[in-house]
């Protein structure tokens, strides 16, 4: 699988060996991340992989990818889908460290993980974010999702491609 090629952003499928560094907090020789990377939803999206690796096997591409932003090469996120299509729907998640937010990076990225959900066949791309987030929110709804639902601490979101 190849890297996904955004405006501003490289977004890089996770490799188990770097994923385990992700989780361990302890980046390799190889590895550009931004001083505050990674934090603690890289740490949950890596386990989230390593976990679904483990039990089902290789998960591209509906893996896990780095963030990179393209303009100084550094890890500022991840964003992955949780778990294998079913039904024609798939789930997405998503998280930048502090010092990659602001900028409009993750809904670049979501947009970007839209465009390979369609591409394998994929009808609809769902997302949550807890009530509290508004940040999370909007960046859901400027990638061109539509709240639908929501749980008692969660608001639920789609987007039909």
């Amino acid at each position: 699988m190849t890297d996904l090629q955004t405006e501003r952003l490289t977004l890089r499928p996770v490799e188990i060996d770097e994923a385990e560094r992700i989780v361990a907090r302890r980046p390799g020789p190889e590895d550009s991340w931004a001083s505050d990377f990674p934090f603690d939803g890289d740490v949950m999206g890596a386990t989230m992989f390593l976990r679904a690796t483990a039990a089902h096997g290789e998960q591209r591409p509906f893996g896990h990818y780095l963030i990179i932003r393209t303009s100084d090469g550094q890890a500022i996120g991840g964003i992955g889908f949780k778990g294998q299509p079913a039904g024609g729907t798939v789930e997405i998640g998503y998280g930048l460290a502090p010092s990659g937010r602001g900028h409009g990076f993750a809904a670049e990225a979501a947009r970007a993980l839209v465009g390979v959900a369609r591409a394998h066949g994929v009808s609809r791309v769902v997302a949550d974010t807890d009530k509290d987030n508004v940040p999370s929110q909007l960046t859901l709804e400027r990638a061109g999702f539509t709240r639908v639902g929501s749980s008692e601490s969660l608001l639920l979101y789609a987007l039909e491609v």
